[in-house]
């Protein structure tokens, strides 16, 4: 998630994600959205990974680690999670994988097209004019 626009530019929906899953998406946002100066992350496999910090390095990206229990390091993240579980996952009885990527994948779009429109405007805070607090889109 961005911190600054309070957006997040992909979601990825699947039962596990591996390291190199993870690197595959910050290669593909890398391309629409440029490199972050650090990325905050938890101590999660997928983010304490060799293939991980080999990606942060080449690409010139810190990587910020949050301590071993303490949510509080990192509150945007922890507060976009519970908004995303209740607004989307709760609200929603997914058949399968497929069409749980379709509604999750949209509503990612949707949100991106929002900042990218309010970036276009001279936002100087990057913050969109309207609300993205909508995290499913109906299908």
């Amino acid at each position: 998630m961005d911190n600054m626009t309070r957006v997040s530019p992909a979601i990825e929906a699947d039962f596990s994600l591996t390291a190199a899953r993870v690197v595959v998406v910050l290669d593909r946002l890398k391309q629409d959205w440029g490199l972050p100066e650090a990325i905050s992350v938890d101590n999660g496999p997928e983010f304490i990974s060799r293939a991980l910090d080999d990606w942060a390095h080449r690409n010139g990206v810190a990587l910020e680690f949050s301590r071993p229990g303490r949510p509080t390091d990192n509150p945007f993240i922890e507060s976009f999670n519970g908004h995303f579980r209740e607004e989307c996952l709760d609200q929603h009885w997914f058949a399968d994988l497929a069409e749980a990527r379709q509604v999750i994948e949209g509503s990612v779009d949707e949100r991106a097209t929002i900042v990218r429109y309010a970036r276009a405007l001279g936002r100087k805070d990057r913050k969109p004019p309207f609300s993205t607090r909508l995290f499913c889109r109906q299908v």
